[in-house]
């Protein structure tokens, strides 16, 4: 007789049911961690070992056959650990899941996990741009899109949890990691990442999306990667917990990832309010939580709130933890845990059904192969929309009208990102994480600018010249690894002091009619970069001498084109003013050399506009459009504020905003603001806008901020054309955290404010909400609308 568990026309509760009664507690342990391992397609497999062991504290234990015998909840990235074809590595993977199917005692299959933040992190898969690019484009439905192809490489794959997108909301440009984020305004944040996870899923949420940093993450002390995070619970769902709100109840996300940090001295990973009382009992998430990799063995190794290993798992998994990633550093001692009290066979029982739901849900009982012959990477449509990513988000912060180039001038192209392949992609491509193995990995899909620039201009046109290094060799062996202050000797800073190569460049640019200067961040993870996880910094000033090179190109008197990339943006000092022009292509991926040719010979239109500021100096940190009125001191402080502010961007073309007029100016508090705008176009050219419309409380119970964004919309228009645009923006999203910790809306006036910008506004009108204060259900209105005529 078939058991319950193997027949698939039984409910997913009844199969789950019988399984666990099923199971032995090592069976059941086995559930609640992964296995990091590099694959063989002929069995041998074998433990991933470096930095990282140290790092969580492991010790000795039994033989891998051995343990694989009780099965596994997941393995850890199995095409992206390590250099491997993804052919190979899928025969490989399935190579082990057939021994989990078919050798163990009960053959439940495990579940494959890889990044897929900025693609899918295996060789040969499409790299696409950063999530800064992903913002920057102020395009939820290209999100999507750029997801569902990510998606659909990644279950070519088999994999079946992704673990992105990154909700982390961008307070502090100085953070390593502010690359991974959507940008700085947490509404935005929340709809791109529903578009993100909408996309990535797919209807079946037949791959899950992973959440992270859960939560505040972003909000470090100092911006120093693992730092403490000081906040009250009313700013953290004001603003960090908003986005993951969002993705859990209108993009049913699959799952969430804990952070590393401490909120108010509670660790993230043994958090259970944020774990279990806010995100399952109130927001009826039903997916499954994931550390952060090593995250438990925090608790005890940095956090000092778990005596050990054996603590530390107890901890986390009673908090709301389902499953330890990478290893089972930590849940190799449940069964200790267990006969010490520390945790019940009950909490065991409820953490391992909801494992096994989702993976019943996943289909991996009935179909637990990858088919190898599947395998769809790189493919033109998927090409197609990372470039599209690319060249959508680029931004034009200043043009003194040499943009875009007409006809085919000498250009002098120089710069250290100019022509090198990694300076175009994130810390989680899959290039770039190699670098902390030592290993280096073919870049020959990604097109560089001046690949790109000589195929539109000619090579005769082009004459290249470095300029300068950022970083000479790219290796791995950061000063500590992520979060260790044991007292390790710190090592020099890897980023390049020589100046020998700027008087060639120099001379390159004085034979040219026009200079474009590629200039930026390398992105590499733990300081084997500039920028990215764990490559935090203390100024916002080019990395290594690439100020000093861009004043001697300046000193010319040629024109000169700034091309920006890289994970933060870099003041200039002084120089914004100085050059021809000044674009941010953040790290637009392997087709970033095509888009930022396109749009600087005029093919594209830059139609990027900033999710985060760029502040004048970083005296000025942390700094973010949304600030409250006291955040720039008393006096004001001269180095407060930015240089370039949210929503900002230049086009080919002006647009001329008409005044903003209310469908009515009294609105009941369970109602909908309704504003109509038109807008025209007032060039001579084809060209597109972001319309912005942001909120002012001018007068609420608690300190509000001084602009809130709630609307948003792109029009594109031919020249001399208009469009109406009509915004609903639902009462509900005026709320804020009350004395008593939740969502609450209040009557009184709101200033509702349409423009270019968040510092450009062309109108504003006044709305009186009327009506009782109210808070707000567990399902409120989260999302705004606009209709276009």
């Amino acid at each position: 007789m078939t058991p319950i568990y193997k027949d698939p026309q039984r409910p997913i509760n009844e199969r789950v049911t019988d399984l666990l009664a099923r199971m032995t507690p090592e069976e059941k342990f086995a559930q609640m961690h992964a296995y990091w391992l590099v694959l063989s397609e002929d069995g041998q497999h074998r433990e991933r070992s470096d930095m990282s062991d140290e790092f969580a504290g492991v010790s000795e234990q039994a033989s891998l056959a051995e343990r694989l015998t009780l099965g596994v909840g997941q393995i850890t990235r199995p095409l992206g650990t390590h250099i491997v074809d993804a052919k190979t590595g899928v025969r490989a993977a399935n190579r082990l899941q057939k021994m989990l199917m078919e050798e163990t005692r009960l053959g439940i299959p495990a579940l494959f996990h890889e990044e897929c933040l900025v693609g899918l992190l295996c060789k040969d898969a499409t790299l696409f741009p950063s999530s800064l690019n992903y913002g920057s484009t102020w395009d939820p439905e290209l999100v999507k899109r750029a997801a569902q192809q990510i998606g659909e490489e990644a279950r070519s794959t088999g994999c079946k949890q992704g673990l992105a997108p990154v909700l982390d909301v961008s307070r502090d440009v100085r953070w390593g990691r502010t690359e991974e984020t959507f940008g700085e305004d947490p509404w935005l944040v929340g709809v791109m990442a529903c578009a993100y996870v909408d996309g990535l899923q797919g209807e079946k949420r037949d791959v899950l999306a992973t959440l992270k940093h859960y939560v505040g993450h972003s909000f470090s002390e100092g911006a120093r990667n693992h730092a403490p995070v000081h906040l009250g619970f009313r700013e953290l769902n004001d603003t960090f917990l908003l986005p993951f709100e969002m993705a859990v109840k209108l993009a049913n996300a699959g799952s969430v990832m804990p952070a590393y940090h401490d909120i108010d001295n509670q660790p993230g990973h043994s958090d259970a309010f944020l774990l279990t009382t806010l995100l399952r009992e109130r927001w009826g998430f039903d997916g499954i939580v994931v550390a952060d990799y090593g995250g438990v063995s925090l608790l005890h190794q940095h956090h000092g709130v778990s005596a050990d290993a054996t603590h530390s798992a107890a901890l986390a998994f009673n908090a709301g933890l389902d499953v330890e990633l990478p290893k089972d550093d930590c849940a190799r001692h449940l069964a200790q845990a267990l006969e010490r009290g520390l945790i019940t066979m009950a909490k065991v029982d409820e953490i391992v059904s909801r494992v096994l739901t989702e993976k019943f849900r996943l289909g991996l009982f009935e179909h637990p192969y990858t088919d190898e012959k599947g395998i769809a990477l790189q493919s033109p449509a998927t090409r197609q929309v990372a470039r599209d990513v690319a060249t959508r988000s680029i931004t034009l912060l200043e043009n003194s009208g040499i943009l875009p180039l007409s006809g085919k001038p000498r250009v002098a192209l120089i710069g250290p990102t100019a022509d090198d392949p990694l300076a175009l992609l994130s810390g989680y491509s899959f290039p770039v994480h190699l670098i902390i193995s030592d290993m280096v990995d073919n870049t020959s899909q990604v097109t560089t600018p001046l690949a790109a620039l000589r195929t539109y201009l000619g090579e005769e046109n082009i004459r290249y010249a470095k300029g300068c290094h950022i970083i000479k060799e790219r290796l791995a062996g950061a000063p500590v690894f992520p979060g260790d202050s044991s007292g390790k000797p710190i090592q020099s800073s890897p980023v390049s002091p020589d100046t020998s190569l700027i008087n060639d460049a120099v001379k390159v640019a004085q034979e040219s009619e026009v200079v474009i200067a590629c200039v930026g961040d390398l992105a590499g993870l733990f300081q084997s970069g500039t920028v990215g996880e764990g490559s935090d910094t203390d100024s916002l000033n080019l990395p290594g001498v690439q100020q000093q090179l861009l004043e001697a190109l300046v000193a010319t008197g040629k024109p000169v084109i700034v091309v920006m990339t890289g994970g933060r943006p870099y003041s200039l000092q002084g120089l914004e003013s100085k050059v021809a022009a000044f674009m941010l292509a953040w790290a637009p991926g392997q087709e970033g050399g095509w888009a930022i040719a396109d749009v600087l010979t005029g093919r594209a239109e830059p139609q990027g506009r900033l999710v985060v500021s760029v502040p004048k100096s970083a005296g000025a940190m942390p700094f973010y459009y949304n600030h409250k009125l006291k955040s720039g001191g008393t006096p004001f402080a001269f180095h407060f504020g930015a240089r370039y502010p949210f929503g900002y961007g230049q086009s080919w073309t002006t647009f001329e905003y008409g005044a903003p007029t209310l469908l009515a100016s009294e609105v009941d508090i369970c109602g909908n603001v309704v504003l109509r705008v038109t807008v025209k176009n007032q060039g001579e050219r084809r060209g597109s806008d972001v319309v912005q419309v942001y909120v002012h409380d001018k007068l609420a119970s608690m300190v509000r901020p001084l602009q809130e964004l709630k609307a948003f919309q792109r029009i594109e228009l031919d020249p001399g054309a208009e469009a109406v645009l009509t915004f609903t923006v639902p009462v509900d999203m005026l709320n804020f955290t009350g004395f008593d910790g939740q969502r609450l809306v209040e009557p009184g006036e709101f200033e509702f404010q349409v423009g270019r910008s968040s510092a450009d506004i062309q109108g504003a009108v006044t709305v009186r909400v009327t009506g009782e204060a109210r808070v707000l259900p567990e399902k409120w209105n989260m999302m705004s609308r606009c209709d276009v005529k």
